[in-house]
C-alpha cells in the first residue's frame, strides 16, 4: 500500500502503523508530475496498481460568494476536483493495460445538495461525481471501475479546519464536533472515517465487481428529506395552532 499525503508526519506515523507492506510518499494532489510519480511509485514498488483511492480534501474558500477570492476560488478546485482528475488519468493509464482496477474518488452529499457545504467545496464535489459517471462509462470497457464516495456529517479535523483553527485545535476540539453531529440524520449517532473507509473497501474488493459509475453515499440518511420526529413535531405545532384558531 502506498499512502501519500502532503502531512509528511501524521502520513509516515499511519504508514508505519500499517505495517511493512506500507509505504509513504509526500504528493501534493494539485500537481500532476507529483500524482504521476506516486502511481509509478506504487507500480514499481508493488507490480501493479489494484486501486486508487482518491482522497485528498481541504475545506477550501468559505464565506459569502462576494467574498471568494479567486485565489481561495483555485486552490479549492485544484485539491478537490483537479487532484481527482489527475489521479484517475494516471491510474487509469496503468490499469488499462492490465485490464482491471479500481479508482474511487471522494465526493460529498454537498455535491449533491445544496446547503451542506460552502460554495466552491460543493462545486467542487458535484465536478467530482460527474468526472467519476463520465470517466467510468470510457474505463470501464478496459475492465476499470470508477465509483466514487458521498461522505454525510463524518466528525474529522477538517470540519475545525474549515473554521479557521490550526491541525492541533482541530484535533483537540473534535469530540465537540462528534456530539455536535449526532443528531444530524436519522439514524442518531456521529458520522466515522471507519464508516467510509468500511464502504471504501467494498468498492477496491471484488464483492463490487459489477458496481460502475456510482455515487455511493454514505450520510446516515441526512439527504433523504427531513427527518420524521421533525415532520410530527411541525404537525403537532399545526394542530394546536388550527385548535386554537378554532
Amino acid at each position: 500500500m502506498l499512502v501519500t499525503d502532503v502531512q509528511d508526519e501524521r502520513g509516515q506515523a499511519l504508514t508505519d502503523a500499517l505495517g511493512p507492506n506500507a509505504v509513504y510518499l509526500h504528493v501534493d494532489v494539485s500537481l500532476e508530475d507529483d500524482v504521476e510519480q506516486a502511481v509509478r511509485h506504487a507500480n514499481e514498488t508493488f507490480g501493479r496498481l489494484d486501486c486508487m483511492f482518491n482522497n485528498a480534501g481541504i475545506a477550501g474558500a468559505v464565506g459569502p460568494i462576494e467574498e471568494v477570492s479567486v485565489e481561495a476560488f483555485d486552490e479549492t478546485i485544484g485539491v478537490l476536483l483537479r487532484g481527482v482528475f489527475l489521479g484517475i488519468k494516471h491510474a487509469a493509464t496503468v490499469m488499462k493495460a492490465r485490464g482491471t482496477g479500481s479508482i474511487i474518488n471522494t465526493a460529498s452529499v454537498a455535491g449533491i445538495r445544496t446547503g451542506y457545504g460552502n460554495h466552491i467545496y460543493s462545486a467542487a464535489k458535484a465536478g467530482v461525481i460527474q468526472l467519476t459517471r463520465s470517466t467510468a462509462m470510457e474505463l470501464g470497457e478496459s475492465g476499470v471501475r470508477v465509483n466514487c464516495i458521498c461522505p454525510g456529517f463524518i466528525a474529522t479535523p477538517m470540519i475545525g479546519r474549515a473554521r479557521g483553527l490550526s491541525v492541533e485545535e482541530a484535533d483537540e476540539k473534535l469530540d465537540i464536533v462528534k456530539e455536535s453531529f449526532k443528531g444530524a440524520q436519522p439514524i442518531r449517532r456521529t458520522g466515522l472515517p471507519e464508516d467510509i473507509a468500511k464502504a471504501v473497501l467494498w468498492l477496491a474488493s471484488d464483492d463490487s465487481g459489477f458496481v460502475n459509475g456510482q455515487a455511493l453515499v454514505v450520510d446516515g440518511g441526512v439527504t433523504g428529506g427531513r427527518m420524521w420526529s421533525d415532520y410530527q413535531d411541525a404537525i403537532d405545532g399545526l394542530k394546536r395552532v388550527l385548535g386554537q384558531a378554532g
